[in-house]
């Protein structure tokens, strides 16, 4: 497994790591296919998959329970995080929510507490003083946001007293780059670290000839028969060349999560890099 700095937070963390949307259920809970997702996650875990991101929102909690489930007898250090939902944003409400996913998870501390999507009714130096104060109590090791833009990044910046922001969680893919524009680079500027979610943009990577234009699949599957790997992994080994990029795709059934790791521990050639890009650029 590659690992990558963490913002400016001395932490390394996986390149490529385990998304939960979807597992305990999606908006509500469903406890149907915990025992396969259990499975998945644990072999993610023994193949070098150790950072799992979850959300209080998915499976409403259950997916977080599901993730305690999966790491409650694991030997191995795990970096695990999830994400508090933009209605709990009041001061009151984050500690309340920090708690609340600390007991389903079954951990003392959330290794990265991200705010879910910005909520614009809620000041942002409220929500940042409950952060604040998760990390002082030892609650909470690192502060990050997902969703947000630059300028929504920048005045959450402003509003930490002595915390940093380590990372902003967004979607990337060859199918959606439009965080090259502006948010990338800020972030790079910043040393905030990118995790990528919806790196397969939910499947469509994976099968190329259904979904892309006759020109995207062509590059993808030339490169794929190159360096003899799946159209998933190359997909996801652009998404994580970037080395302030991190990758985390969901994956419940076991041959895909070892095809997930299959897109890590090797690298394409900056000229197939730069011919991919430019095959897929009307995507930026």
């Amino acid at each position: 497994m590659e690992y990558r700095e963490l913002g400016r937070a001395g932490c390394k963390v996986p390149a490529l790591g385990q998304g939960t949307w979807g597992i305990g259920g999606f908006y509500s809970r469903d406890d149907s296919r915990d025992a396969e997702a259990i499975a998945a996650l644990k072999l993610g875990i023994e193949l070098g998959m150790t950072l799992i991101d979850t959300a209080e929102a998915y499976g409403a909690g259950h997916s977080e329970e599901v993730v305690g489930r999966a790491i409650a007898d694991s030997k191995t250090e795990l970096f695990i995080a999830t994400k508090v939902s933009p209605e709990h944003l009041s001061y009151d409400s984050v500690i309340k929510s920090a708690k609340a996913s600390l007991s389903r998870l079954n951990v003392k501390t959330i290794d990265l507490y991200q705010i879910h999507w910005p909520n614009p009714r809620i000041p942002i130096r409220e929500t940042m003083r409950a952060m604040e104060r998760l990390v002082k109590e030892g609650l909470v090791r690192f502060i990050g946001v997902s969703n947000f833009s630059v300028s929504e990044l920048e005045e959450a910046m402003v509003a930490l007293a002595s915390e940093e922001i380590v990372s902003n969680q967004v979607e990337y893919s060859l199918l959606d780059r439009s965080i090259e524009r502006d948010l990338l680079p800020f972030c790079e500027k910043e040393k905030i670290t990118v995790i990528a979610y919806s790196p397969l943009s939910r499947g469509k990577l994976s099968e190329p000839r259904k979904h892309l234009d006759r020109h995207e699949a062509d590059a993808l599957q030339s490169l794929a028969e190159k360096y003899k790997k799946t159209y998933s992994q190359v997909a996801l080994n652009w998404v994580v060349r970037r080395p302030s990029v991190i990758a985390i795709p969901k994956a419940v059934k076991i041959e895909h999560v070892k095809e997930n790791a299959g897109s890590v521990g090797w690298s394409m050639s900056l000229e197939d890099y730069e011919a991919l890009s430019k095959a897929f650029s009307r995507r930026y």
